[in-house]
């Protein structure tokens, strides 16, 4: 560092001592101007050694063939996420930025348009393109009370969707905003076609954040901030779909207890609020959402916490989960049917229990009480992955104009996915699949498909997927699957997500 400093100070003194010489500067002069140059120069220099740092780790991990393990990283407090899986990073204290570090791409933050000591805003996208072929399902389908109906089989190509998002500190790093705009091209006309919103979150400790917002109640593991992280491109298994809450209004708190041991927690406004205006909901806050997660043998699990080896584990990676979730639902609080990402509670042959005439009666649920648990376990090791996680649910405590013929409903069932890195970094293989053991039927998927990662980076891949439908229980426009769907359903994506 002496060194350095008196390099910058000789080069800093030459042009000036040329004036010197000459008569043409005061010493007062010469001395701030001096001081100017010696500053200028040493922050070229500290930028010049950053680049250096950067070009040697981006060499050590082309020769080790992108094989490395993924470095430990400090921990740091859990990030603020929207439904695209941005994610608005703890930045580090004000003061220890280089000028050219705003302004260009970084990874889990996306494109850094501003930076200063007084805040920073970040710029990141999710979006894909789909085909879709439903042609191999039944067109009909006959639910358990003998009602047959029509499928609408679709075969189109969709810009699916996309999310901007805007993410970043202001005035104190702990104090964190995330604003987006989401939208899905393919529920035009639907009452949650967009969404802008957003939630204000601010970190007291690695133990203890608070978010206020719009946010996903944690009720599985791909309702608790796992996505984009996935092996199949924004749809889950039936099993996943049938069980979870999804996003509403609410508040939150999140934390890390211990190095290894991990919380969220969250108050909202009902299961899923996205198409549901404040006219719409109760007027009691009584929807419970909460999960704890334990990675034992390493203290992380990749990403997001989500699914597949990408990052190449060399040492077993484990994660274990519990999910608890309480909401009293009512019929008027229910999303339209294709309103995306949305969740409704249905029996196991896919009936909408708030329908009219939904048990072939003259009665109709008007209230009903949701309670929904969940239990998972995750392996990564050198590009394999295996994950499960098993679903119980109770719906009871029903307000029935006329009458129905039952009093309460049990559902539960599970979820497998595993998946391998063919080449490191490059392709990935993946099988996943769920079954619903319910009161109405028994449905069941499963899936085989391909990540292509062409710019070995998991910020843009290609998908081909072949998922095969028993009596799916759920779908709606923004997903692969439909209600009824029985047969196979191809898919093939391109995302982008940065």
């Amino acid at each position: 560092m002496r060194i350095r400093r008196a390099v910058a100070l000789a080069l800093a003194a030459s042009p000036f001592a040329a004036a010197s010489a000459q008569g043409g500067l005061s010493v007062e002069t010469r001395l701030q101007a001096l001081e100017a140059r010696q500053a200028q120069l040493e922050q070229a220099l500290e930028a010049r050694d950053a680049r250096i740092r950067e070009l040697e780790s981006r060499l050590a991990v082309e020769q080790a063939g992108g094989d490395a393990a993924v470095a430990p990283v400090p921990a740091t407090p859990a990030p603020v996420t929207s439904p695209a899986g941005a994610v608005a990073t703890p930045s580090p204290a004000p003061g220890e930025y280089a000028d050219d570090l705003w302004g260009r791409y970084e990874g889990g933050k996306g494109v850094v348009l501003s930076r200063s000591e007084l805040g920073e805003v970040d710029f990141s996208v999710f979006t894909y393109a789909r085909y879709l072929n439903q042609l191999a399902l039944e067109d009909t389908y006959t639910d358990s009370f003998g009602r047959t109906k029509s499928l609408d089989l679709r075969q189109d190509i969709q810009f699916q969707k996309v999310t901007l998002n805007f993410k970043g500190w202001l005035f104190d790093p702990k104090f964190r905003y995330l604003f987006y705009t989401w939208t899905s091209n393919t529920s035009q006309g639907q009452g949650a076609q967009v969404v802008v919103a957003g939630n204000l979150s601010y970190s007291f400790a690695d133990s203890f954040s608070l978010a206020a917002g719009i946010g996903a109640l944690p009720t599985t593991r791909s309702t608790n901030y796992t996505f984009p992280n996935w092996l199949r491109v924004d749809n889950r298994t039936i099993a996943d779909e049938y069980f979870r809450g999804s996003y509403t209004s609410g508040v939150w708190a999140w934390g890390q207890l211990t190095d290894t041991l991990r919380y969220r927690v969250m108050v909202g406004n009902n299961l899923s609020q996205l198409g549901v205006d404040a006219g719409q909901l109760d007027s009691n806050l009584n929807t419970f959402s909460g999960a704890l997660w334990w990675m034992p043998t390493t203290g992380e699990y990749g990403p997001g916490e989500g699914f597949g080896d990408f990052e190449h584990h060399e040492e077993l990676a484990t994660l274990f989960s519990l999910h608890a979730t309480r909401s009293r639902e009512d019929a008027q609080g229910q999303p339209g049917v294709n309103d995306f990402e949305n969740s409704q509670i249905r029996l196991s042959d896919g009936t909408r229990i708030f329908e009219p005439d939904a048990f072939n009666t003259d009665g109709r649920i008007k209230r009903a009480t949701y309670q929904m648990a969940a239990a998972s376990a995750g392996f990564k090791y050198r590009g394999w992955s295996l994950d499960g996680e098993y679903y119980w649910r109770w719906v009871d405590d029903f307000n029935v104009v006329g009458t129905i013929p039952v009093d309460d409903l049990y559902d539960h069932g599970f979820q497998l996915q595993g998946s391998t890195m063919l080449l490191p970094r490059s392709v990935q293989a993946y099988v996943s699949g769920s079954k619903i053991f319910g009161e109405y039927g028994d449905p069941w998927d499963t899936a085989l498909g391909v990540n292509w990662f062409p710019m070995k980076r998991k910020e843009l891949r290609v998908n081909v997927q072949g998922l095969y439908l028993d009596r799916s229980p759920v779908g709606y426009a923004s997903v692969p699957f439909i209600v009824g769907g029985d047969g196979w359903v191809f898919t093939t994506d391109v995302n982008l997500s940065f």
